[in-house]
Order: C-alpha cells, then structure tokens, then sequence
C-alpha cells in the first residue's frame, strides 16, 4: 500500500498531521519531499507545464474531440 501524507518533523519525530491507518509496531518505508519552494525549482516546472501545452492544447487535437462527441 502506498499512502502520501503530510507530517511535522518535531523533537526529533515526524508527527503525521492525520491518523494512520496502520498496526501497531507497523514496519513503513519513508520517502521525505520537503515543502521546501525554491525559485529554480518551480521556473522549471513551469517550463515544463508551458511546454506540455504547447503539445496538448492544439488545434490538431480536436480530431479526437470530435470522436469523444459521437
């Protein structure tokens, strides 16, 4: 099962901000993404996002609109 949640790190801890589903003494495997926003990272997602649309949003596409429509 993979679950993403949000949690404090306090005293040494992460504190999860929401009850777990989980038994007691349950052996988990962590993976920490920051919430952390830097200025590079976030111009190089929206690069990224820039640049999908430029492919998904277009003209071209509407071929598969009209097959949605029949």
């Amino acid at each position: 099962m993979t679950v993403a949640i949000r949690a404090i790190y306090e005293g040494g801890k992460l504190r999860p901000l929401e009850p777990l589903e989980l038994a007691e003494n349950s052996v988990v495997q962590i993976s920490l993404e920051t919430g952390q926003d830097d200025a590079e990272r976030r111009e190089w997602l929206n690069q990224g996002q820039r640049s999908l649309m430029n492919v998904w949003d277009n003209e071209a596409d509407d071929v598969y609109n009209v097959l949605l429509t029949r």
